[in-house]
């Protein structure tokens, strides 16, 4: 990611040349492969990365957040480092302590390089070719750890300019890897600072992806502004899986400077998909972007409403993730009951209308979504009541300003979702425990 995106105008769709169809692995493999489109790990199951961002190499006191973001139900922290070209060089020595956090955390870690992003663009930026000296130069500490690292070659390796020769670039940065030892699954962010409107990695990853002797490589798109409608995120997403290419989106925020990315469709759409994502960031963002940390002063504690959203919210984190399986162990499997949503209560004319539905129940606890719409006329605020029947308790809430009394609750819109236009929808969402049974309660709604 960098502070500040620009951001080129609209350019036409075009169609990938090629379907490519490819075989999955009969066995466990030494490390993480790439089969049909979709990413194994070395125990021989399909891995669906569900995690954040991590500025290691500008904050390496913050050993405790590979712990943190584990706590709160990640399964892959994407770890920043440096060469040494931009920012102080990460030795082997502090790689391979990175390796371990992960691993103790029972976490796969795809780490980066950091120090590409913007080239042809950004002063100081430096070329695939010399991420790939750096890969080489630590290989003593990737070599081994297969089944537990990725390595992502450079981030948003180019920028609005000199980007045509990505798909060489990206091809021979691969076999100088491979040439050199790396067995790894191999991840290649898009141009375009990772953005790639101009559309050159989705009509060259196939060339890309072939190039690499293990066929061993995963595609990673970073969704901003340019990603701000669900039409633009499922066709890019979309013309990926339908050629068999792994595709991950190795970075994406709820705002940002160049537009207002569509993040509940990048977190439905991939979970449909079982496409991986990394959200930017865990914590510690500058620049005129710090409403993209997750956490407060990388306090877990102290989430920020981004926070909520990724970890807690409908798709997010907590719901989704599932643990890797060369650390033996399984994350509960949360069971996903049929929504309920009761009758609205108020008239479907004017005012408001709100229903509740059970997005994830698994055993003592669940989420809850409750969507608000407006009626026929423009409302200015919202403010919705219901009361639980079965003992359920709210521990955690987003979107809403959230109160209660005994068993009922109000919420109350916040400031940027309050005024919905004639018919338009918000939503807020919640997790609670029950005990027993989790009967949806009626949800009414009063505008304002």
């Amino acid at each position: 990611m960098r502070k500040r995106l620009s951001v080129a105008g609209a350019v036409l769709l075009t169609v990938l040349a090629a379907v490519f169809v490819f075989v999955q692995p009969a066995h466990a493999a030494a490390g993480f492969s790439v089969a049909n489109g979709r990413l194994y790990d070395a125990g021989g199951t399909e891995f669906v990365m569900r995690g954040v961002n991590h500025a290691h190499t500008w904050y390496p006191q913050q050993t405790n957040s590979f712990a943190n973001v584990k706590a709160l139900g990640a399964n892959t922290v994407r770890v920043v480092l440096a060469t040494g070209d931009r920012w102080a060089k990460n030795s082997a020595a502090d790689v391979g302590n990175v390796i371990s956090l992960c691993k103790a955390n029972r976490l796969i870690c795809v780490l980066e390089v950091h120090d590409t992003t913007g080239y042809g663009e950004q002063s100081g930026a430096i070329t695939l070719d010399r991420a790939v000296d750096y890969w080489l130069s630590i290989a003593g500490a990737l070599n081994g750890q297969e089944k537990y690292v990725i390595v992502n070659i450079g981030n948003e390796p180019y920028g609005n300019q000199g980007y045509a020769t990505w798909a060489t670039d990206s091809a021979n940065a691969i076999k100088r890897l491979r040439a050199g030892g790396l067995a790894h699954t191999i991840m290649v962010d898009a141009p375009n600072w990772g953005q790639d409107w101009s559309f050159t990695m989705r009509d060259n990853a196939a060339t890309v992806f072939n190039a690499d002797p293990a066929k061993n490589t995963v595609f990673s798109i970073h969704m901003y502004g340019v990603f701000d409608t669900a039409a633009e995120i499922t066709d890019y997403l979309g013309r990926f899986r339908s050629a068999g290419l792994p595709i991950v989106v190795g970075e994406f925020g709820f705002n940002h400077s160049d537009g207002n990315p569509d993040e509940d469709t990048i977190l439905s759409y991939s979970q449909a998909n079982r496409i991986g994502w990394l959200g930017w960031s865990w914590s510690g963002n500058g620049g005129g972007v710090e409403y993209l940390d997750m956490a407060t002063n990388f306090d877990p504690a102290q989430l920020t409403s981004w926070g909520q959203r990724i970890f807690n919210g409908a798709n997010g984190i907590k719901a989704t993730a599932r643990e890797a399986s060369v650390y033996s162990g399984t994350t509960p499997t949360p069971t996903t009951p049929t929504p309920t949503t009761p009758p609205p209560t108020t008239p479907p004319t004017g005012g408001c209308t709100a229903s509740y539905t059970i997005v994830n129940q698994w055993q003592g606890g669940f989420q809850g979504e409750v969507k608000v719409t407006a009626g026929s006329a423009a409302i200015t605020g919202w403010t919705t009541k219901w009361t639980f029947a079965g003992g359920q308790t709210v521990s955690q809430s987003w979107n809403a300003a959230l109160s209660s009394s005994g068993a009922a609750y109000t919420a109350r819109n916040v400031d940027y979702n309050g005024r919905l236009g004639a018919g338009a929808s918000t939503s807020f969402g919640f997790i609670a425990s029950w005990n027993g049974t989790n009967p949806a309660p009626a949800v009414t709604c009063t505008a304002s």
